[in-house]
């Protein structure tokens, strides 16, 4: 075997080992995917826009669903959130969105979900030519505090973030939900030192006033935060409004046309 035949073949059996579905010219819509990590297959599904062409290069976003959604089947997180609001106008996402599922009693903020998240976001933009320069992070509830906590880990690896309903500190109910920046006792300031670690990078994040799972002081001392160190953020919150907000927030007119609008100048992995 040539060289060059080597490499193909080795490329091939890559990406059959991160899914067993080839993707074939002309699937769009949600499309069911799986990954292997140290020997346990993780299910998720990624969504391709109508117009999806390979040969172009995509936007990326990384949806982490909320509590309700863990499990090992892959599905629930694809009519749920971001995925809801697909469903209802598909013209809104000219996206490649990419959907892990959290695994059952598990959370977003431990570091084996994070890896999990990270390899599928990596096939995804492998398979199906996401710009890395174009990679945006978002989720509801548990999956607000992921982005909150990737955000942190991951500064450099992601072009905005848009975290509704999560938080710092775990609520009252879920204690260790909370980030790992929380956790540390060596940091005085949870919500000081995730501005300082998310740096420039835009964060534009949303919370119901009346919430009553998480407090809505968790978003507002990050808005705080965010502004004492001169950060690129918005920060919506809806009056009156409970947890559920996240149809509300993704309903918003602007939120996609400024994720569109940010771009990495260089991309870490």
């Amino acid at each position: 075997m040539t060289l060059s035949g080597l490499r193909v073949a080795v490329v091939a059996a890559v990406l059959f080992a991160v899914s067993p579905f080839a993707f074939a010219k002309g699937d769009t819509g949600f499309l069911d995917r799986s990954i292997n990590i140290d020997g346990q297959t993780y299910r998720y599904q990624v969504y391709l826009p109508a117009d999806f062409d390979k040969k172009k290069s995509w936007p990326v976003i990384l949806f982490l669903h909320s509590v309700s959604q863990r499990g090992d089947d892959g599905l629930q997180p694809g009519d749920f959130g971001i995925a809801h609001a697909i469903r209802i106008d598909r013209d809104r996402f000219p996206f490649i969105v990419v959907m892990p599922q959290c695994g059952k009693d598990k959370k977003w903020v431990v570091p084996a979900m994070q890896k999990m998240v990270l390899a599928e976001l990596d096939a995804s933009v492998h398979e199906f030519h996401g710009d890395r320069t174009r990679i945006y992070l978002t989720g509801i509830s548990m999956g607000g505090f992921g982005v909150w906590e990737m955000a942190a880990q991951y500064p450099g690896r992601f072009a905005a973030f848009v975290p509704i309903c999560g938080g710092i500190h775990g609520p009252p109910k879920v204690p260790d939900a909370r980030v790992s920046v929380a956790a540390d006792p060596a940091i005085a300031d949870p919500y000081a030192e995730t501005a300082r670690r998310i740096g420039k990078t835009p964060v534009w994040f949303f919370h119901g006033s009346a919430d009553p799972v998480v407090s809505v002081e968790e978003s507002r001392q990050m808005a705080v935060a965010l502004k004492e160190s001169h950060s690129d953020f918005r920060y919506t919150e809806y009056p009156g409004a409970g947890h559920e907000i996240w149809d509300k927030a993704y309903a918003e007119p602007e939120l996609f046309h400024w994720l569109l609008s940010q771009v990495l100048a260089v991309p870490t992995r």
